[in-house]
């Protein structure tokens, strides 16, 4: 019997078997699984993987590689005397010639590096070998059918009026609030200075109304007026804009009209009065453009590409103005390099500080931050919306409380503008022994009008503006925030859309003390408003010692995001046919709500004094010792502080909100007599001529290449 053959077999006689040739059925080559277990990989983790620093490397090669090669060449030159040549100088030697290499470069570079400080209010520009920057306006004068003063309908100050349009009494023209604030101040004054052994009058405010009200002005002929003013002459034919201090001097009643621009208001894009993004950076770019050719001599544009440039911005900055300057500088202005540094950094640069808390009082913006090490503490950054601006207001709603004699006065008027400014420059001041019945005038100068001079007594009105730092309520902020957001969007993560502009603790803690309930809050319900009045209304209990209360926060544990632990027997939810509490709503049905720092209805206006323990409470993240440290190093800086006996009466009400530290508290003044509103201005022209800020230069070939991705890199903070 015949044996039952395999499947081989059968396959080998049917001529179906397979013939192996050990050739691979692809060329593919087979990658085996990775094992997730243990696996590395340094993509992006290395240095020399970045362009900037491969760059950087590449340029600090070719120096040495030149620098050995002039020393080779001097060597050899030394060694070819016997051949008739003349022996070099024996002082000559490598070493000596790095050194002359390196003094010229370093004279080239103070000398070839443009330092840009753009404010609100003033623009500080020179180059990095300047003593001392240029000043001059950031404002910007374009043809209009009408002037400023003319386009707005209530005069700065605003005044109420009565039903039928007649002028109200001084003393009820800025309403009842203000009148009572104003008057408990004057009385808190006098008690402290009764306190002081002070002498004050009784009668002192009747004496002061009295006599505003009865003087009349002085008018002198212009040509007895040895101080008289010379006004902008509109050429023939008239200039599309004219930029700089001759603005201001435009007449308001010119021919054709000019209506004044100011790119910058409150340390944000001036998005109110502007209708398009392209003309507002348009502006600032020809005021830039102007101040460098006019201030500096730089008339032809072809020598732009020789300069370097360093750009001061705001400590809490946002990412959109600061990739359109970077742009502008590069691609507008073709600077070979181009750096960014912060204000309050740059603050300590000028007046050779290492650790500081510095406090930045400018025209219409006031910042804080910590700095130690030469690198601003991220948390402690602190941005508030008022300033030497705003206390010139207040100092004006003041004197017309108190009947002043030029009760037409309307700082929306360039020339009233300019008044009010001088009168609070050499009148204001903190110093209580001051604080008396004096008489005062100033002379008023109008285009195509006789001068006129006006006489006018003040009592404790030159105290009090200045005070409304620590008194913000005081201030009219109403339209601060009028065109936020109307132009320049927020920036966002590409990857997750989410807000990515820098934030701080102390400024999120501030916000959250002012923070309205937002409007989605009104509409999903009484609960969440509620819920949200309790976070955004502090209790008074909450504000006098910050350290206690960061020190608790961070002795007791947080609560985890799941909640507490339902008690056993406790039914649990039946599942998604089981309906939500009322009042209560779900997470997948509801958007996010947005957090503080995401909210644009909420104006950082907080008192000075408390803002400053704020930011150090955040820097000093409990430790006693940086605590001391910083309050005993804060330093006050910007023409907003240039009040007389400012440092003094702050360092007073600091030392009452914190009797612990009173010994350690001390306010400090730029060193060597420096203005103070130049300091920042000063800091960034030694950053700019430092060696090592070569690692934050940004040249024309990176940003071809990466754009402002090169931020991310360049910055010697975390952009």
């Amino acid at each position: 019997m015949v044996g039952k053959k395999s499947g081989k077999a059968l396959l080998r006689d049917e001529g179906l078997e397979r013939t192996d040739n050990n050739m691979d059925l692809s060329s593919w080559p087979v990658i085996p699984a990775i094992n997730q277990k243990n696996y590395y990989t340094d993509y992006l983790k290395r240095d020399d993987q970045y362009l900037a620093f491969r760059l950087q490397n590449e340029e600090n090669r070719n120096r040495m590689a030149k620098n050995a090669k002039d020393r080779d060449r001097a060597l050899a030159m030394a060694k070819t005397n016997d051949f008739g040549i003349p022996e070099a100088d024996t002082e000559m030697d490598g070493d000596a010639n790095m050194e002359d290499a390196e003094d010229a470069a370093t004279e080239t570079l103070g000398s070839k590096v443009v330092v840009i400080h753009v404010g609100s209010q003033n623009l500080r520009i020179g180059l990095s070998s300047d003593a001392l920057p240029k000043t001059l306006p950031m404002v910007i004068a374009r043809k209009s059918t009408t002037s400023e003063s003319e386009d707005h309908e209530e005069p700065c100050p605003k005044r109420l009026k009565l039903d039928d349009g007649s002028e109200m009494e001084p003393e009820k023209k800025f309403g009842p609030e203000f009148s009572s604030q104003y008057t408990t101040m004057s009385a808190d004054l006098k008690t402290h200075m009764r306190q002081n052994k002070r002498r004050t009058l009784p009668n002192s405010k009747e004496m002061v109304i009295n006599y505003n009200r009865r003087t009349v002005p002085e008018t002198i002929s212009e040509h007895n007026d040895p101080m008289r003013v010379e006004w902008t002459e509109i050429p023939d034919p008239a200039p599309e804009y004219i930029v700089g201090q001759p603005a201001l001097r435009i007449p308001d009643e010119s021919k054709p009209r000019y209506k004044l621009f100011w790119p910058m208001k409150y340390g944000w894009c001036n998005e109110k009065d502007y209708d398009n993004k392209r003309l507002l950076f348009l502006d600032i770019s020809i005021i830039l453009e102007d101040a460098i050719k006019t201030q500096l001599g730089l008339t032809s544009k072809k020598d732009w590409p020789q300069y370097s440039c360093v750009f001061v911005i705001p400590d809490l900055f946002e990412k959109s103005y600061v990739t359109q300057i970077l742009d502008m500088l590069m691609s507008e202005y073709s600077f070979a390099r181009v750096c960014f540094i912060q204000e309050s950094l740059a603050a300590t640069f000028g007046a050779g500080f290492t650790s500081a808390c510095v406090v930045d009082i400018g025209a219409q913006k006031t910042s804080i931050c910590c700095v130690e090490e030469g690198m601003c503490i991220e948390n402690s950054r602190v941005n508030l919306k008022y300033g030497g601006a705003d206390m010139t207001e207040l100092f004006v709603k003041m004197m017309l409380y108190d009947h002043f004699p030029y009760e037409e006065i309307n700082l929306w008027r360039r020339y009233d503008f300019l008044l009010a400014e001088e009168l609070k420059k050499s009148i204001c001041t903190m110093n209580e022994a001051s604080v008396s019945v004096q008489v005062f005038d100033f002379h008023l100068r109008v285009a195509g009008q006789d001068t006129r001079k006006y006489t006018f007594k003040a009592y404790d009105e030159v105290h009090l503006a200045p005070m409304g730092v620590f008194h913000p309520t005081l201030f009219d902020n109403s339209n601060k925030l009028n065109g936020r957001r109307k132009l320049i969007t927020r920036s966002k993560d590409i990857y997750d859309s989410q807000p990515n502009d820098p934030t701080s603790a102390a400024q999120s803690e501030i916000l959250t003390m002012l923070a309205p309930p937002s409007s989605s809050n009104q509409v999903n319900g009484d609960s969440q408003a509620s819920t949200v009045d309790v976070q955004a209304t502090p209790s008074r209990s909450q504000q006098p010692n910050a350290l206690s209360r960061v020190q608790d926060a961070e002795a007791t544990p947080r609560s985890s995001v799941a909640g507490s632990p339902v008690p056993e027997g406790t039914p649990q939810a039946g599942g998604a046919a089981t309906p939500a509490p009322a009042g209560q709503s779900q997470n997948t049905s509801q958007p996010r709500e947005p957090t503080v720092e995401e909210r644009d209805d909420i104006l950082p206006s907080y008192p000075l004094d408390k803002a400053i323990l704020a930011s150090i409470v955040h820097a000093a993240r409990s430790d006693e010792r940086k605590m001391r440290d910083f309050l005993g190093g804060i330093m006050v800086v910007g023409g907003g502080s240039m009040v007389n006996n400012f440092h003094l009466f702050l360092e007073e009400r600091l030392q009452l909100l914190q009797p612990g530290f009173a010994k350690e508290i001390m306010i400090g003044t730029p060193p060597r007599d420096l203005d103070p509103q130049v300091v920042v201005w000063k800091g960034a022209s030694i950053f700019g001529k430092l060696s090592g800020t070569n690692d934050s230069w940004i040249n024309q070939l990176e940003y071809d290449r990466l754009g402002h991705r090169l931020l991310a890199y360049k910055c010697m903070w975390a952009y």
